[in-house]
């Protein structure tokens, strides 16, 4: 197999594949390795673009059913108009004023009148049948001009022509529409063989009237059967553009990284957070009024301005090591110490830093600030310590 340059099944002569730079890349399978779910920035990045899932089999067969149903509801009109139409056209076939230039007028007048309520229900439903599928979306990028469009993807070409799903799928869809028309058409034409071979006796009008009603049953009962083949179409459009969008775990990798950040990064942020957050609470505990324990393994500062709160809050808490540094800083400074294992942990628990405390600790607070105020003697914080036996009474 010398000299050849060989593709997944197609084989072409070196000289020929250098002459048109093929590369081998262009047949390779580009789903391949493509198993995870698209995320949700993924969907929303081809919404934007305009890739969507849309089946232009169910935007024809509402056109088509709302078109009959105009048609038959119309027809009435219509079918005066024309008459008035052909009418003044016979009448003033040989007038002056019709060959002057008064034809091109009339008949534009009379197209109108006939036409434009067909079309603008057309139009209407054609736009509700593609909002119906994707809803309100606009976009230009579909038609926006692209470069890389221009290569041929020889590959990609031959397989969504011959080896693709889809390729398959749009095939046994154009033969099931035809054959379904037909056996319509083949069945309500056989029903009505008898009367269609007694109208070369029947009046002009009485054939005329048959046979479009035979024609808008045969139509109408299409459009409502493809109507439900394009139900079936759309799962398949949707199902393949979930498809098309898949992603592989590298890419998943690599979108959450740039959107949510490297890990290593975010963890290295979380430390410096907790660390921060250390100082601070370390700065807080001087000014705290009272620091509960538990006592090896929990501290909670609480603090009370009575001008600025509304009830004691939680400057700073901690466990373990964390525990033990605010106990050193509180004797360090002075600030009294209380133990109260089930107090300590709750608060732990419950309360994070910078909150008040809940109501339904006011009153064992108040009964712990008041011991405090107590041993340092301070009327004023003996007058914070009534109020907030005051607000748990209240």
């Amino acid at each position: 197999m010398s000299g050849f340059r060989l593709a997944p099944w197609i084989a072409l002569p070196a000289p020929l594949s250098t002459v048109f730079d093929v590369h081998l890349q262009w047949f390779a399978a580009e789903d391949e390795g493509r198993t995870e779910e698209p995320s949700e920035h993924k969907l929303r990045k081809a919404r934007e673009e305009g890739k969507v899932a849309k089946s232009v089999e169910v935007t024809s067969a509402v056109m088509l059913l709302a078109g009959i149903l105009t048609v038959a509801v119309l027809s009435g009109s219509m079918l005066r108009t024309l008459l008035a139409m052909l009418n003044w056209f016979l009448s003033n076939a040989a007038s002056p004023n019709t060959l002057s230039g008064a034809l091109v007028p009339v008949f534009m007048g009379y197209l109108v009148r006939i036409s434009l309520p067909l079309l603008a229900i057309m139009f209407i439903v054609a736009v509700a049948g593609n909002v119906i599928q994707v809803g309100f979306l606009f976009t230009a990028k579909p038609i926006t001009p692209d470069a890389s469009r221009i290569v041929p993807h020889f590959g990609r070409w031959l397989k969504r022509a011959f080896g693709s799903t889809e390729a398959l799928f749009n095939l046994a869809k154009s033969i099931a529409k035809v054959a379904l028309i037909a056996v319509v058409a083949y069945l309500n034409i056989k029903g009505e063989i008898p009367r269609l071979t007694r109208l070369a006796l029947a009046p002009f009008f009485s054939g005329l009237a048959l046979t479009a009603s035979i024609a808008l049953r045969i139509v109408l009962e299409a459009a409502v059967l493809l109507l439900a083949f394009g139900a079936l179409d759309y799962w398949f459009q949707r199902r393949q553009h979930l498809e098309a969008l898949k992603m592989s775990r590298q890419e998943v990798k690599e979108e959450r990284k740039m959107y949510e950040g490297d890990p290593l990064v975010r963890s290295r942020l979380r430390e410096r957070m907790r660390e921060i957050m250390r100082r601070n609470m370390l700065k807080a505990v001087p000014k705290a009024d009272v620091v509960i324990t538990n006592p090896t393994h929990y501290a909670v500062a609480l603090e009370y301005d009575r001008a600025v709160m509304a009830a004691p809050t939680v400057t700073a808490k901690g466990a373990d090591l964390m525990a033990a540094k605010i106990r050193e800083v509180a004797a360090e400074h002075r600030v009294p110490v209380v133990e109260n294992r089930l107090l300590a942990q709750t608060l732990w628990r419950e309360v994070d830093i910078g909150d008040p405390i809940p109501e339904k600790f006011y009153e064992v607070i108040s009964i712990v600030l008041a011991e405090v105020y107590r041993a340092a003697g301070t009327a004023a914080r003996r007058a914070a310590t009534e109020a907030i036996a005051q607000g748990v009474a209240s």
